[in-house]
């Protein structure tokens, strides 16, 4: 959770997703509470007896699992907990965000239509999250032990450590996910002065993430890590992980999104600030073979 809300969660972006407004391709990216955890506990309270793996892992089922409401309740008190942590941490004030209406039924089965800017203060809907100690505010990933010094290639160019691992070149793109895949990404700025890191949040962006809707899938992404998979989310070179809830729309359109995953702390944290370029590695973990990815590029955003 420490990287979901702090390290990849420092703007509003980041956290809450791309803006989506009408006229828009679908799918321009989730934040990063959205995916993990939201998307890994539909994924791991799925029956994989069943057809379509129901009930919390497929849009069509999930609602009859009780689970999903915990989920997204706990999802809506991350939501709460990430205003509080400061720096650039707020809600969008967007009009199109904050008149964005949804329709319910309420307890009379009557048809009523709420709009986002009355639900973004729980304190306004009558409930307040209980405080207590947030364990993981304190437990920051750190850089694991290398059994082998990591190589480089030039000055400030880190390169994968272990001989096995094949490099692949950005030019190779797109590329099918059905192995693990390590490119060296060149980073357009690095040396950051403390106000510049403040300014601007270095962004890793996986783009053009292409799938069926209907797939179940996800995979890890690892920054200058070693090449043996050992590495879990407690270390700093795990930056984030994409996964998919299958559902599916009427027009039967591939699914085509984007990660976004903060740097700035990562690279800090591993001593890569000066760098050149990072390696990026992508591990599938489900669906191999079924996601295709354009692109891996660095970026740098206010917002």
């Amino acid at each position: 959770m420490y990287r979901q809300m702090i390290s990849n969660g420092k703007t509003t972006k980041l956290f809450l997703g791309s803006p989506y407004r009408a006229g828009d391709e679908p799918d321009p990216g989730i934040g990063s509470v959205e995916d993990i955890p939201h998307q890994t506990i539909h994924d791991w309270c799925a029956d994989n007896t069943r057809p379509l793996l129901e009930d919390m892992r497929n849009f069509c089922s999930a609602g009859r699992d009780p689970i999903f409401y915990s989920n997204h309740s706990n999802i809506d008190r991350m939501w709460s907990i990430w205003k509080t942590l400061g720096g650039k941490r707020k809600d969008y004030n967007d009009s199109d965000w904050l008149d964005s209406s949804f329709l319910f039924n309420d307890e009379n089965a009557n048809l009523v239509r709420a709009k986002v800017r009355d639900c973004i203060d729980s304190k306004s809907l009558g409930y307040v999250y209980q405080d207590f100690d947030i364990p993981w505010l304190k437990a920051k990933p750190t850089p694991r032990k290398l059994t082998k010094k990591v190589a480089v290639a030039g000055p400030g160019i880190a390169v994968a450590a272990e001989t096995n691992k094949k490099v692949i070149n950005s030019s190779e793109f797109p590329v099918v996910l059905d192995k693990v895949v390590s490119v060296n990404i060149t980073r357009p700025k690095k040396s950051r002065s403390k106000k510049e890191k403040e300014e601007e949040e270095e962004i890793l962006v996986i783009d053009k993430i292409e799938l069926e809707r209907d797939a179940s899938v996800k995979f890890d992404v690892y920054v200058n890590d070693e090449g043996d998979l050992t590495i879990g989310p407690d270390n700093t070179e795990f930056a984030g992980s994409f996964a998919n809830v299958p559902h599916k729309h009427k027009h039967g359109k591939k699914m085509k999104t984007c990660l976004r995953l903060g740097l700035t702390d990562l690279l800090e944290d591993l001593g890569a600030e000066d760098d050149d370029s990072v390696v990026v590695t992508l591990v599938p973990r489900k669906g191999k073979g079924i996601v295709k990815v354009g692109g891996i590029k660095i970026e740098f955003t206010k917002d």
